[in-house]
Parts: C-alpha cells; structure tokens; sequence
C-alpha cells in the first residue's frame, strides 16, 4: 500500500523524536557520558572526543546512566587510513551473565579495503547474530550517524537514519525479546587483530599508531532508568506510554517498519549485507527460529 508523502513526513517526524515529547537529553558529552578506562588515551577538540588506540592500551566510555526504550544517536568518523586490526564499538548492554546487548562493531581494514560493519543482538545472555555490511561511503572521511532505537516490538539499528537492520519481538512465536533490562551506553575502541580483520589474518601495524576514532553529536532520546534498583515490571510500566504519559517511541508507526524502511533495508540486504549468521549452514544447520520470521 502506498504511503503519502505527507503520512511518510509524518511518520518520519516521529521517529526522529520530535512530533511528540520524549526525554530529550543533552548533546554534551559530559552530560550523558564519563570515561570507562585508559582517561589518558581521551583528547577533547571543543565539541569532539577522540579515542586513542596504541600498543599499551585502547580506550572507552559509557553512559551516566541506563535506558528503557528509545533512541541513541552518535556521529563517528572512523579511523583513517591502514586501520587493520582494531576495532571501534558502539552499543548498548545491561548487566550480568543473562545480559541483553545491541552491537555496532566497526571492523578496522588494510588501506583502500572498506571497513566492515558488524551488528549483533544479545537476548538473556545469548548473541550469535551477527550480521556483517560495507556501507556506500567512506566511514573514515567525515563524520556519520549512528542510532539505535528501541521500543517494546521491535530494535533497529540505522546508518545515517537508513534501516539497516531490524530485530523483531517475536514473543507469540515463544522467542524471547530484549525488554525489561535497562542497557548502559558504551563506545570503545581496541585492539583485535586474532578476529577483526579478514578473520585474524591481517595484523594491526602498530608503525600506524596512534589509531584515532572521532565522536561528536551525543545524543539520547529515550527512559532513563532510576538510580535506585525498581522491578522490570515496575521500570517496564515507566517507561510505556499510559493515560498520564505518552512517549513518542511508544506511538503505534513504529510498532513495525513503514514502507520506506522496509525497502531500505532490502536495498541494504540486496547491495551491502556481506554475512548473514541466518545463512550460515555451517555454524547453524538448524536456521535459527527468528530468522524464519525476519526475512523481508
């Protein structure tokens, strides 16, 4: 069925946050985000961070505080140049053994290689979904942006706002879904040169260190959990739309992809999916359940 160009400005609108009010937090670094580990490998240009990768340590950060639905967005320019070897992250995860988790992997390569992209969901502590793209520009040229976002029926992981993967709940189906854990905020970047690169083949040159990742544009549209420790079904019932208060995630357009997004992510499937773990007869002889489901 057709969608109008007015239904789809509409549509749009929403899912970028701002047709109705959400939890608009700010796009200052310092405000939602603190270092992790090596401080000493952080530069700050004005607006911009950069993390430092070398031969005795790589370096990371994460969110002040944890999430329930929403939607998080950060520019990145990758590391130029030979990058073989690292390995730049962006994700979201909660905590403990049974952890969910939302992985953006960026996938350093020799010179002129594309970088690859890996994307990966975690439910109850189990992964192995990976899924691994080149993308139709240069990463390591300008900055690009880099959002997950989230909501009780579905996870979508987008390249400069084009759907590039989507994960649906597909809890009638007796699949569990990531949904009653708050996840933490996280971007890294290190070395792992036994996997990362042509499957470990291609080494990091350390000649080419120090390996920089730029980041700018924090932005967090989403339920903040509270400090204090609240039940799932307690955080679940904050963080979703009732009587008293509506949440643009929350709002029935983006209870599945519109028209636009599912050709978008055909388009990406067709021109740039380079690995699939739903393909992969060889580590899964039985297909995977959700993957009979998610097939567009």
């Amino acid at each position: 069925m057709a969608v109008s160009m007015s239904r789809m400005t509409l549509l749009m609108g929403i899912f970028m946050g701002f047709v109705m009010v959400g939890l608009v937090t700010s796009a200052k670094f310092d405000d939602l985000f603190q270092p992790s580990w090596a401080f000493d490998h952080f530069i700050y240009e004005g607006e911009q961070l950069k993390l430092k990768l070398d031969n005795s340590s790589g370096s990371g950060f994460q969110s002040k505080s944890k999430y329930l639905f929403g939607k998080v967005n950060i520019q990145i320019k990758l590391v130029e140049g030979d990058s073989a070897g690292t390995v730049t992250a962006f994700y979201m995860s909660s905590e403990g053994p049974n952890h969910n988790e939302f992985d953006f992997e960026f996938l350093g390569n020799t010179t002129g290689e594309p970088y690859l992209i890996q994307t990966n969901v975690y439910v109850n502590g189990v992964g192995n979904r990976e899924q691994r793209m080149n993308l139709w520009f240069d990463p390591t040229k300008d900055f690009h942006n880099y959002s997950i976002f989230w909501n009780p029926r579905q996870v979508i992981f987008l390249v400069d706002d084009t759907v590039v993967r989507q994960h649906s709940n597909l809890e009638h189906k007796g699949i569990p879904f990531p949904k009653d854990q708050p996840m933490g905020v996280y971007s890294s970047i290190w070395n792992a040169d036994d996997w990362a690169t042509q499957g470990g083949r291609i080494k990091t040159d350390w000649s080419h260190a120090p390996f920089i990742a730029s980041y700018k544009g924090f932005q967090i549209d989403a339920c903040e959990s509270p400090a204090s420790s609240v039940s799932a079904a307690d955080l679940t019932k904050k963080c979703t739309s009732s009587a008293e208060n509506k949440y643009w995630w929350d709002e029935p357009a983006l209870s599945e992809l519109n028209l636009h997004q599912s050709h978008e992510l055909l388009w990406v499937k067709a021109n740039h999916m380079v690995y699939d773990y739903c393909s992969d007869n060889s580590r899964f002889p039985v297909t995977p359940e959700e993957c009979q489901h998610h097939r567009h």
